[in-house]
């Protein structure tokens, strides 16, 4: 079994991890501001171990896929909502419908509170998501993605995960 130091920010935790030898895993999925900083701060404090020879970062992201961009929005469509009450600190609440987030009565405040989330998630066809996260491995410098994918139904984020591997299995 691998420990693994997951951070957040470009702190300690970071710091701690390169300095240690230890791999890292940097959240873009819950603080995609902070990302490049605590992946250049690992980077920095790295030191070789028995564990590592080189710096290895995993990068989680929210991805969800469809077969269009359309579909793949309405089904990614409840994930603003249920980010908002985590950090309101009501805890994780039910993924809402898609026709329950169309609905949602959103205040100007509670948009702004979530639209880092909201705008960094990978939605779309599997061909533009594939493009966009072999991207954030470029720029991360990212060894290994880490994806997560929210929809209210269960066989929509099997589905999305089907179609995304299928997309990356793809030569470039």
């Amino acid at each position: 079994m691998q420990l693994w130091i997951c951070a957040v920010r470009a702190g300690e935790s970071a710091r701690t991890a390169g300095a240690l030898g230890l791999p890292l895993a940097a959240n873009y999925h819950s603080m995609p501001s902070a990302v490049l900083d605590t992946v250049a701060a690992y980077r920095a404090a790295f030191r070789p171990s028995r564990t590592l020879r080189e710096p290895y970062v995993m990068v989680s992201a929210d991805v969800v896929v469809a077969e269009d961009a359309v579909a793949a929005r309405r089904l990614a469509s409840g994930y603003g909502a249920w980010a908002a009450s985590i950090r309101r600190g009501e805890g994780i609440t039910p993924y809402l419908t898609p026709a329950e987030a169309a609905a949602y009565p959103w205040t100007e405040q509670e948009r702004a509170t979530v639209a880092d989330r909201i705008d960094t998630q990978f939605v779309g066809s599997p061909a533009t998501v594939v493009r966009s996260l072999r991207t954030l491995c470029d720029v991360t410098g990212a060894d290994e993605l880490l994806i997560t994918t929210v929809t209210h139904d269960h066989t929509d984020r099997v589905r999305s995960y089907e179609l995304l591997a299928q997309a990356w299995s793809q030569p470039t």
